[in-house]
């Protein structure tokens, strides 16, 4: 059910960012509070019975979804961001992206070593941006308990990179 409402919400712009990609745009699931309710309830049973101690979100679109399932589980909410937008002291993971290389930053004192982190992002593509958190998370001496995404290009195999960090992965539309 709700992968079917998901999909439905979705929209494919073609040759964005760059010609040849079909970017999947979640931003019409935004006009939709009762669709963006189902969502996190949807996270939140997927995820009954897990031990999770903070949910972790990467920078931006994964913390429209992330701050409102810490919110439903009340744990608390880390943001893993872009470089140079953090204001404390940060620890930094520098990672390869198809065009390049890309930053990111979490607070030193986001979490306690030994809290059992969940990883939250929009979309799951080749995996890059959340193994990257993953190992910052580690770094800390967090422990990645599960990854959730609304969207995922299963195509792209960013699954399979990240069931070495954890199996739990909640994909709620699979394309």
């Amino acid at each position: 059910m709700i992968t079917q409402q998901i999909k439905a919400a979705v929209r494919d712009i073609p040759d964005f960012p760059k010609p040849g990609i079909i970017f999947k745009d979640i931003t019409p699931i935004l006009k939709n509070p009762a669709l963006c309710q189902n969502i996190v309830d949807a996270f939140a049973e997927q995820l009954a019975g897990a031990k999770i101690d903070v949910i972790a979100s990467v920078e931006s679109r994964g913390f429209l979804f992330g701050l409102m399932l810490a919110v439903k589980l009340g744990v608390p909410f880390v943001p893993i961001r872009k470089a140079g937008k953090l204001p404390h002291t940060v620890k930094q993971k520098v990672y390869k992206l198809e065009y390049g290389t890309a930053t990111i930053e979490l607070h030193v004192d986001a979490f306690k070593p030994g809290q059992r982190i969940l990883i939250h992002d929009d979309l799951l593509a080749t995996g890059g941006t959340v193994t990257a958190a993953a190992e910052l998370i580690q770094e800390l001496g967090g422990i990645v308990c599960g990854f959730t995404f609304v969207v995922g290009l299963g195509f792209l195999g960013g699954k399979e990179r990240i069931t070495g960090v954890s199996d739990n992965i909640v994909v709620l539309a699979e394309y």
